[in-house]
């Protein structure tokens, strides 16, 4: 008789457990999603990005990469530059997440939004004189620019070509990847200078629009 009050009373503990673990996952949800509320007012409710204002879309983007771009802005490390005024935009959004749990919090809600693919705005891109320059981009972005977590290499594949031809020329031009404390940064920007021309770039980003849509 005591063996089965025992075990009715570790079957009530084991269920007011899960009870309590589901009530915090959902109100985990839920403050994720609060927020990406400061987030959603340029990069839309989905991630999806608003060109019109300079900002990207984010849906699915590694939760590692995420995290460490706002860490950067948060340390001044990116958007330094007094010519980078998007990058500036994001500094008091990213200082709004003023613990690093929140960082990560928001990051891991940014990351579970399903891909984005946004729609081509770039003309005159060549994808197979793209294809020869992407050639350099394999090692840190992968064959299908899909990211490498091991080489600090966001993924691309599924990228406003806006926002990549802006970040080649900030970082070719020394506005992004110059701060002495952005270590992931400062290996990009030799890569962007191996593009001689905005040509080049439009036609390694139009390569890069050729590639499939996924993580």
């Amino acid at each position: 008789m005591m063996n089965l009050r025992v075990g009715f009373v570790l079957s009530l503990v084991s269920l007011s457990l899960i009870a309590c673990d589901a009530r915090t996952d959902k109100e985990s949800l839920e403050y994720r999603a609060e927020l990406y509320d400061g987030c959603a007012q340029c990069h839309g409710v989905n991630g999806e990005g608003n060109a019109e204002i300079g900002a990207p879309s984010i849906a699915g983007l590694e939760r590692w990469y995420v995290k460490a771009q706002l860490r950067k802005f948060k340390r001044s490390q990116r958007g330094w530059h007094p010519e980078d005024a998007g990058g500036k935009r994001m500094w008091p959004m990213a200082r709004a997440m003023d613990t690093d749990e929140k960082v990560d919090l928001v990051s891991a809600y940014v990351a579970s939004l399903p891909l984005y693919k946004p729609e081509p705005t770039l003309e005159g891109g060549n994808p197979a004189t793209g294809k020869i320059y992407f050639a350099t981009c394999v090692q840190c972005h992968g064959a299908d620019a899909g990211g490498n977590i091991d080489e600090y290499g966001p993924p691309l594949n599924y990228s406003d070509d806006w926002y990549l031809l802006t970040q080649l020329q900030n970082f070719k031009a020394g506005l992004r990847g110059t701060h002495p404390d952005d270590v992931t940064g400062a290996k990009m920007r030799p890569f962007s200078m191996t593009l001689p021309t905005e040509q080049a770039m439009k036609d390694v980003i139009a390569y890069i629009g050729t590639l499939p849509n996924q993580k």
